[in-house]
């Protein structure tokens, strides 16, 4: 994947070296309360930097100012045409639009130079932050799947199941909004 810039930020392929900043939101249990991981150790951050280093799934979200990572997005083609979108920050920048901006951009990225005909994301219901940023970037709320994954089981082995939102944007709607 190339490079791509906002006013504030660079959002990139991951280094090995990222795993210091990964560990800071990735050891952070609010942070990962959607998410489908517990809490990862230092190690984990070393291995997992180094993971998401060999492929372009995951994206850091850096600091234009310093280069210091402060979250990821996870941008994955699913279907012909179709990207899957997440993204997760640091607590410490929570509020200040860089998820926004860093969304914004990948997806004129991918509208502009994938070939992307639809970008659709998922969050849970409860994640309140979430469905409203995917709001706020224009995508459409296509529906509400009850129970319908899980990532942990509980003291017997039965899946914690939860609900989703799901969204997405066609190419179309995007061109329409950003024509404006």
């Amino acid at each position: 994947m190339c490079k791509v810039e906002t006013e504030r930020l660079i959002i990139r392929n991951f280094t090995p070296e990222d795993w210091r900043d990964l560990h800071e939101y990735f050891s952070d249990e609010q942070v990962l309360k959607f998410e489908p991981y517990k809490p990862f150790s230092e190690e984990d951050c070393k291995e997992e930097a180094l993971s998401r280093s060999k492929g372009d799934t995951f994206l850091a979200v850096s600091l234009k100012s310093t280069g210091k990572v402060i979250g990821n997005l996870y941008f994955s083609k699913e279907d012909f045409m179709t990207w899957e979108l997440g993204y997760i920050f640091n607590s410490k920048y929570h509020r200040k639009g860089y998820a926004t901006e860093s969304v914004k951009a990948i997806m004129k990225y991918a509208f502009e130079n994938l070939g992307t005909r639809r970008i659709i994301a998922n969050c849970d219901p409860r994640n309140i932050s979430s469905w409203k940023l995917l709001e706020a970037v224009n995508m459409r709320r296509e529906g509400h799947r009850l129970q319908n994954i899980y990532f942990f089981e509980d003291e017997n082995g039965n899946p914690l199941w939860k609900d989703t939102y799901e969204y997405g944007m066609l190419v179309d709607e995007w061109k329409t909004i950003n024509m404006k």
